[in-house]
């Protein structure tokens, strides 16, 4: 089975950006991770479950998409993936003594960085911090550290007719903590999924599948 030019049709698509060929930008490495995602979407045999649920060709905007990238710059697009994974550093301030030099606040492209002079110590905007781990991979001292390494996660994007970016659960999860993620969100969908309904379409809110 095959659409429109050679791509095989098996159900599902996992793509990645290009983090792991060097790429400056990475905040954490999703390889490993989409590795085991592949291995989950293999035993659920999507390709199949899809051929019963609805009538006529099987296309490819049926399969379920998940997209996942390094950093918050998101070359492979996962905003508008059902299942979209971000690699994400939270900033911490360690003991190190800072010396206000401002690499970090140049680092930041988010101007999510002042320093506090008087007391000598960078602080954080968490609500506009994109943890992108550029502050930290900046600071000369080791004033600015990962305080938590994981990934962002966020669900129901799609293009086509009626565009929709995808919704962030909160907080930053561990690989495995990802892996039951997309485990109770291919559940839900299993169990939702009448007529090939893109993933996005089933969603009333994420925490249906929490």
């Amino acid at each position: 089975m095959k659409w429109s030019g050679e791509k095989e049709i098996k159900g599902y698509e996992i793509s990645i950006c290009f983090g792991s060929s060097g790429c400056p930008n990475s905040a954490n490495s999703v390889t490993r991770l989409s590795q085991n995602i592949e291995k989950i979407f293999e035993t659920e045999n999507l390709l199949e479950f899809l051929k019963k649920r609805g009538k006529g060709d099987l296309k490819f905007h049926h399969e379920f998409k998940v997209s996942l990238s390094d950093c918050p710059n998101a070359c492979s697009r996962p905003q508008i993936a059902d299942i979209g994974i971000i690699g994400a550093v939270i900033p911490g301030v360690s003991d190190e003594d800072c010396t206000l030099c401002e690499c970090c606040v140049n680092a930041c492209d988010e101007n999510a960085i002042e320093l506090d002079e008087k007391n000598k110590i960078p602080i954080i905007d968490a609500h506009h911090c994109l943890m992108c781990s550029k502050c930290v991979t900046a600071c000369p001292t080791g004033t600015l550290t990962e305080k938590q390494k994981g990934f962002r996660v966020i669900l129901g994007g799609r293009l086509g007719r009626h565009p929709r970016l995808a919704m962030e659960i909160g907080g930053i999860h561990s690989h495995d903590q990802v892996l039951e993620i997309v485990k109770s969100c291919l559940a839900f969908y299993k169990n939702n999924s009448q007529n090939r309904e893109r993933f996005s379409s089933l969603l009333s809110s994420v925490d249906q599948i929490n």
